[in-house]
């Protein structure tokens, strides 16, 4: 029996409404049973570049935001104060092996004619000739140290990537002075990416470590990333309790009808292979939903 078009259009209507509300039940379940924040960030380690050397930069291997490699070469510092170092110290320890080489002679002799006649050189004599030819090779000991530390650095002045990662905010130029141990550009670790998602202190109940979490970045609403809690915060800083007036905590007034929930980090660790199709960036906003389950027994 063939129906009429109205109600075949009626049972299609029906089944989409039916299964909108299917779906609609699925999204209130997870939502309302899986806590979630839209609070979440995208982090990374962040490396500080900082030359080990002060000096006049002469070269710059790079440029703002660029991919770079292990082992690459970042910067470079006038190595020219350092060579002339490196060549003043060659030079003192060659004068010390000298100098050590004139004591052992010197050593030698009285030692040879206090050997014939004992009493030809007194004792305050040899030992003087001994202290001489010991401090001599100290002398070289603390000569070959300065060589090498002249030589660590010169070694300094070039400036490598200490990791796979990006270049940022190179705000110097040839001629600028680089002061040691003061960065002067910042690496963002590649391999270092996770998800700080900051959740109401009444979720964290819900949360144990090691459950899997969704993860969607504002950058990519249509991409899904998954991941597993790798770890929760345990503490963060307090708005109240600072030092005020004649020392005496400085706490503000709160209105006893509100009571605002403390947001605590939890850290998401991303799978590798959720984000090869998509850029990570520091900062990026995300969202996190965490899937619970009552039955995991990790620690937290």
């Amino acid at each position: 029996m063939k129906l009429p078009k109205l109600a075949v259009k009626a049972i299609i209507s029906i089944a989409l409404f039916g299964s909108a509300l299917y779906f609609g039940y699925q999204k209130y379940e997870e939502y309302f049973t899986n806590p979630w924040t839209r609070d979440g960030q995208v982090r990374a380690q962040v490396i500080q570049v900082a030359p080990r050397v002060s000096g006049t930069v002469v070269y710059i291997a790079v440029h703002d935001n660029q991919f770079v490699h292990k082992g690459d070469l970042l910067f470079v510092i006038d190595p020219s104060t350092y060579q002339s170092k490196v060549n003043q110290n060659k030079a003192d320890l060659e004068r010390a092996f000298i100098n050590q080489k004139g004591d052992k002679v010197e050593l030698d002799r009285v030692q040879e004619i206090a050997a014939i006649d004992e009493g030809a050189v007194s004792k305050k004599e040899l030992i003087r000739r001994e202290i001489n030819y010991l401090d001599a090779g100290a002398n070289i000991d603390s000569s070959k140290e300065k060589l090498e530390l002249a030589r660590l650095d010169l070694s300094f002045t070039k400036i490598y990537a200490s990791v796979d990662g990006y270049v940022s905010n190179i705000n110097f130029q040839i001629g600028s002075q680089a002061v040691a141990n003061q960065p002067i550009l910042a690496l963002v670790d590649a391999n270092s990416f996770w998800i700080f998602g900051y959740f109401r202190e009444d979720q964290l109940s819900q949360i144990t470590i090691g459950n899997p979490a969704d993860v969607t970045l504002m950058a990519y609403p249509d991409t899904i990333l998954h991941g597993n809690v790798e770890s929760i915060g345990w503490g963060i800083a307090p708005s109240d309790g600072n030092a005020g007036a004649y020392l005496l905590p400085s706490v503000k007034p709160v209105f006893q009808w509100i009571r605002l929930a403390q947001r605590i980090p939890v850290r998401i660790k991303l799978d590798e292979k959720s984000t090869k199709d998509i850029h990570l960036r520091f900062g990026l906003s995300a969202s996190v939903m965490v899937l619970s389950d009552n039955n995991n027994t990790k620690g937290k």
